[in-house]
């Protein structure tokens, strides 16, 4: 059995970036350092709470840059936001403040959320998230005045083992305010990773083929079968995490890891290092000889976005094609060709046989394919992209693509309310492990910092992985800012310089997952969201020391 290991996510925005910043009159923030993470998104919600007068509200357990420009920063404990959510909604309906009309016209399900909520009282809220009762009331009161409003999140919200319901308790917010299906409103879940959505898109999730179409439907399961050639499966494959663990097992023999690096982005990175030395045949395709790479078998030369044409899907939905800049170096290759090369030698195809099946003569070719099977690229052409590119859905050829998604009615036709309850992290903090730790990026990095560290200039401004503590920990500890110390979790142990700071809570400590020499990854936990599989990076127990 083999793997295959790319990096991707879930969700899509259903707003686009432009009518977001230009036309929200409120922002509701919440798991997302906008400015640091998503930087082009963050200056245009800085722009619009400048110069529109746009209210925002921050909810981030740390004091992020945005929070700067919030009217309301709700700094409540990691894990703990569908308490936070239900509460803003419990304050909504015990208020009748929340859109009636949207409600009874677009939504089913109302009578359940409002069960479910009003036990999310305020003052019960605050036991679990530690904001303020008065404070949640005052965020909810401004929440109603805003119309439209937009939610954005990232993966605050979604790395954690009740990820998928959390984003259902941002969806219900929404549609309860009335914020679905207009311009400046919607559920807008920022990408963590170029192309993380075109991944998604093309099939990289192991329950959906392209489009969404999910592999347990007999009808997407016949059309695949039928345009491929091949007879295929009809239960869900596997995620990373699962995967390695069927590699520890010996029921995975070899990977073909793809552009990412799992030896610093997944968690538990040591046990992620043994799960790959039982493999027998590990294959790495990447630009640079990557953390992952030096563990490989067989390292394939990769070709940058600068070097290869295709397209990329945003996170805005938008398809947008990409032109080599520089011919490709020394025995680079393009993604798509190494793997349809790859194909056709497990089929046994010769090189020179006429293009069909994994032959194809261009990307554009392989786009063709994609709309010819993806209904929501059934219209995308390389040669309609141009300079702006296509918002999917895009069905037909003569349809301009979608900037907004739900306008009229939603999908399925009326909106559920989805409720949901409040769940604990998977590891709480205890007397041998009393702090929790929570992880992220920083500007000048981007991920496993296989680029920006190889950047002098980046590499100059930050050039190594800290560890955050609140002052009042830091004495306790006696610890000194600028001194190293070590954290520890079930896992493994790392040390890296303390930055002491109140950006930070009492009782959290915050790090990157950036740097190979103060792996956050080694200490994190791979507890799973059991729907939608993703680990929960945002919240495990650690203990810090001096080093």
């Amino acid at each position: 059995m083999t793997g295959l290991v790319t990096s991707f996510g879930s969700g899509a925005m259903t707003n686009s970036i432009q009518d977001v910043t230009g036309e929200a009159q409120g922002f509701f923030v919440i798991g997302s350092n906008t400015t640091e993470q998503h930087p082009v998104i963050g200056m245009g919600i800085r722009q619009a709470v400048k110069q529109r007068g746009a209210k925002l509200i921050v909810a981030d357990p740390r004091r992020i840059p945005l929070a700067d420009h919030a009217t309301i920063h709700l700094r409540h404990r990691p894990g703990s936001d569908i308490a936070l959510l239900n509460a803003l909604m419990h304050v909504l309906i015990a208020e009748e403040l929340y859109d009636k009309a949207f409600v009874a016209e677009r939504t089913e399900g109302f009578e359940d959320l409002k069960t479910k909520v009003a036990h999310y009282t305020p003052e019960a809220a605050e036991e679990i998230t530690g904001v303020p009762a008065e404070q949640v009331r005052e965020a909810a009161r401004l929440m109603a005045t805003l119309k439209p409003m937009a939610l954005l999140y990232a993966m605050g919200i979604t790395q954690h083992i009740t990820g998928h319901q959390n984003v259902m308790s941002c969806a219900n917010l929404q549609m309860l305010l009335g914020n679905m299906g207009v311009p400046g409103g919607g559920v807008n879940p920022l990408r963590g990773q170029s192309n993380v959505q075109g991944a998604c898109d093309m099939g990289g999730l192991p329950n959906y083929y392209p489009g969404y179409q999910s592999v347990a439907v007999d009808a997407a399961h016949d059309k695949f079968e039928a345009a491929w050639g091949a007879p295929l499966g009809r239960e869900p494959g596997l995620t990373v995490v699962e995967m390695f663990n069927k590699a520890e097992e010996g029921q995975i023999k070899a990977l073909f890891v793809l552009g990412e690096n799992p030896m610093l982005s997944d968690p538990d990175v040591n046990h992620v290092r043994r799960c790959l030395e039982h493999l027998d045949f590990l294959v790495v395709q990447d630009i640079f000889l990557t953390e992952t790479a030096e563990l490989a078998d067989v390292v394939l030369p990769g070709a940058s976005f600068a070097e290869k044409s295709g397209t990329l899907s945003n996170t805005e939905r938008r398809v947008q094609m990409v032109v080599p800049a520089v011919p490709l170096p020394g025995q680079a290759r393009a993604d798509w060709d190494v793997i349809c090369d790859l194909a056709r030698r497990i089929q046994g195809t010769p090189p020179d046989a006429p293009y069909a099946g994994f032959c194809y003569a261009s990307p554009a070719k392989v786009m063709e394919e994609i709309a010819a099977l993806t209904p929501s690229y059934g219209g995308i052409r390389h040669e309609r992209l141009g300079s702006q590119g296509l918002q999917w859905p895009c069905p037909t050829t003569d349809h301009p693509g979608t900037k907004v998604l739900h306008v009229g009615k939603f999908s399925r036709g009326l909106g559920r309310f989805m409720p949901v309850d409040w769940l604990p992290p998977a590891e709480q903090p205890d007397e041998e492990y009393p702090f929790v730790l929570t992880t992220g990026r920083v500007l000048y990095h981007y991920h496993t910092g296989s680029l920006t560290r190889r950047a002098k200039g980046l590499a100059a401004i930050y050039p190594e992985g800290k560890v955050e503590i609140h002052p009042e920990d830091a004495r306790t500890l006696g610890i000194a800012d600028g001194a190293m110390v070590r954290v520890s979790s079930r896992r493994g142990s790392v040390t890296a310089k303390a930055e002491v700071t109140e950006r930070t809570q009492a009782g959290l400590v915050f790090m990157t997952f950036h740097f190979a020499e103060a792996a956050a990854n080694m200490l994190t936990i791979a507890a799973l969201d059991p729907v939608s599989k993703i680990p929960e990076y945002k919240v495990c127990a650690v203990k810090v020391e001096p080093a």
